[in-house]
């Protein structure tokens, strides 16, 4: 009896990202979904590694890179280039995080950078100078890939994120739609920034609080207001007129980031209605970075 020929790779997923960004978690939540995964694995032997797994049982291969490879990392955006030309479904992820995000991490791990200098004098000076450095090597990388922002999120809610984003990236184009609060940083991997923050705010009305932009008083007192409504009309207009453009163009994930003084209400509110709107044509995901990471609402 001749045995069944082995699943060739169909999928192939390559992480990518700064040091201490998340990158283990990523991979992690791609092998509890069925991908065989290899971390740290040289680019130069990236094209032979694919070729050996399509005699293998693994159409589904994630790989981790970074910059622990740095003298191969110029030649990488090249391979993967000639890849997404071959018989196989590529998705390149970027995981990022603010200068001062990694520096608390790697403070707090007391794990030593890849680009660090252990004898250096100022350690903390030369932990940021390598992050830069870092940056610097990746930004070729970054330019092409799907950017993760993982500032602010927990281990969980990456790998949730991760799982929906390689799920997602099988269609033409996936929207997210994310909420967020000014006072804590704009999102890394937007597209696009809406700021609506001089739209009225339910933070004062005292009844509403506690509440976010899902729940429905919020939503009415809202909906009443002539300036949401004009911003949710004029936000749906430009995305309405630029995202086939940008289909055409090849982007796969576009990011739009709305956000307004503590991401609890209007921008919870406006991420909600504009996700429902764009879902009903486009594969939307939906993020609500403040009200998400605080358990509120």
């Amino acid at each position: 009896m001749t045995a069944a020929p082995a699943a060739a790779v169909t999928e192939l997923v390559v992480i990518t990202g700064m040091s201490g960004s998340g990158k283990s978690v990523a991979l992690t939540a791609l092998e509890d979904v069925g991908f065989y995964c290899v971390d740290n694995l040289p680019p130069e032997l990236l094209e032979s590694f694919v070729e050996l797994e399509r005699n293998h049982s693994a159409p589904k291969v994630a790989i981790a890179m970074d910059v622990r490879s740095a003298s191969s990392l110029p030649g990488l955006p090249r391979r993967l280039a000639a890849l997404r030309n071959a018989d196989l479904h590529l998705t390149t992820l970027f995981l990022d995080s603010t200068t001062d995000t990694l520096v608390r991490r790697f403070s707090e791990t007391r794990r030593l950078h890849p680009l660090s200098l252990n004898s250096a004098h100022d350690q903390h000076r030369a932990l940021t100078d390598a992050i830069e450095h870092e940056r610097e090597l990746l930004a070729e990388l970054r330019e092409q890939a799907l950017v993760l922002d993982t500032s602010l999120v927990r281990p969980a809610q990456l790998r949730s994120q991760v799982k929906e984003l390689v799920g997602a990236t099988h269609t033409p184009l996936t929207l997210v739609f994310e909420s967020f609060a000014f006072k804590r940083g704009i999102p890394m991997d937007a597209d696009f920034v809406f700021d609506v923050r001089m739209l009225p705010n339910p933070h004062y009305e005292p009844e509403l609080r506690p509440m976010t932009g899902r729940d429905a008083p919020v939503a009415t007192f809202l909906a009443a207001s002539h300036e949401v409504v004009a911003m949710e009309n004029q936000i749906h207009a430009f995305l309405d007129h630029w995202l086939p453009l940008m289909m055409r163009d090849h982007r796969s994930y576009v990011t739009v980031a709305i956000g307004c003084t503590g991401g609890q209400h209007r921008s919870v509110y406006l991420v909600e209605r504009l996700a429902g709107q764009f879902g009903t044509r486009w594969v939307t995901r939906v993020r609500h970075r403040e009200a998400d990471h605080w358990g509120k609402g």
